[in-house]
């Protein structure tokens, strides 16, 4: 069977707040391509997955050349029209391939087969591959540095990596993985080292051209995603076996944000003592769930908000609650106090 791969024409822009009229989107099995430079709707999104499983199923009538489709549910709307990509390429929708000489033919089939590699289109890999840069890191070499920020992503091609923190290993990578991400999309530095256990071989992609993909990939979008996911819950498990044998350490080596993850995601029950130079502040959790907190004159939500702007001190964890304390309300859902308090901080910073 043929891969699908299909391309329509927006003929009517009704005050769509992200695309105009005579602008091109593309749709294959497991990528939707919106106009070059705009971000991807989530709206349209939804409206193209349902187009594409009515393509899939044969039972159902045919999508031919000329048949309009429309999105809406926003402030605006868009009508688009199925055409051919021979259409396309005459309307100069589609601008031509570059030619690729024998190095990058080779360097795009050696690494067809990664995952990322997979989620994006082949157009998007045709174009970009002038712009990856291999680079050789000797054993024992350091590639990302603990502290430091990064501007590009990398894709293993060869040998083998290890992420530590300290003397904490956290994951081993492999060819086809990819390092630096965290640092990168986050917007943050690097929160541990990546450094070469054997000779290894890497390929760099700069920032600007991961975030120009992932603006119009929603395929890479939901790959960088879950990788995110996994390597942040990796980082945390590794990070907690070592932390749940001793129970105590330094605030600049296990932020109050990630402590109190942990504690949230392995279901703790105790109270964790912090050591700011401010002052002293508490919190207790049960199974995992704040239900009081102290931090100078604050209490609970506000005490919270304040801790997770401190940078430096040292906590001590104990284990257990008082009958009273183990029927407490919890003050706020979890992640809800997270964010709002990382949001705080935020604001704080850009004033």
């Amino acid at each position: 069977m043929k891969a699908l791969k299909l391309y329509f024409k927006i003929i009517t822009d009704n005050n769509c707040p992200l695309y105009e009229r005579g602008e091109l989107l593309s749709l294959s099995e497991r990528t939707l391509c919106c106009p070059e430079n705009k971000a991807t709707c989530l709206i349209l999104v939804r409206e193209m997955t349902g187009l594409l499983f009515h393509l899939l199923d044969e039972t159902r009538v045919p999508v031919r050349k000329g048949n309009v489709f429309s999105c809406s549910g926003c402030t605006g709307l868009i009508k688009f029209e199925l055409i051919s990509e021979k259409d396309a390429h005459e309307a100069g929708l589609i601008s031509a391939l570059p030619v690729l000489d024998s190095e990058a033919v080779s360097l795009l089939a050696s690494i067809r087969d990664f995952p990322m590699i997979k989620a994006i289109p082949e157009p998007d890999l045709v174009r970009v591959v002038h712009r990856l840069r291999k680079e050789r890191v000797a054993s024992g070499a350091t590639l990302i540095r603990k502290g430091q920020s990064s501007l590009y992503l990398y894709v293993i091609l060869s040998g083998n990596m290890v992420v530590s923190d300290g003397s904490l290993v956290i994951a081993t990578l492999s060819p086809g993985e990819i390092c630096g991400e965290m640092s990168y999309l986050v917007g943050d530095v690097a929160g541990a080292d990546v450094k070469a256990i054997t000779d290894a071989e890497v390929l760099s992609i700069a920032g600007d051209d991961v975030s120009k993909l992932l603006d119009r990939i929603p395929g890479l979008q939901l790959f960088m995603a879950k990788v995110l996911a996994q390597r942040l819950s990796r980082a945390n498990a590794t990070r907690f076996n070592t932390f749940d044998a001793c129970m105590s350490g330094s605030i600049p080596e296990m932020p109050p944000a990630e402590l109190f993850q942990i504690f949230h995601m392995n279901k703790k029950t105790g109270v964790l003592t912090l050591d700011f130079p401010q002052g002293m502040a508490k919190v207790s959790f049960r199974e995992g769930c704040v239900i009081n907190a102290h931090y100078g004159e604050q209490n609970n939500q506000e005490a919270i908000f304040a801790m997770l702007g401190e940078k430096e001190g040292r906590y001590t964890f104990t284990t257990g609650l008082s009958p009273e304390e183990m029927r407490s309300a919890e003050i706020g859902d979890f992640m809800m106090l997270l964010m709002e308090g990382i949001k705080r901080i935020d604001e704080t910073a850009e004033r």
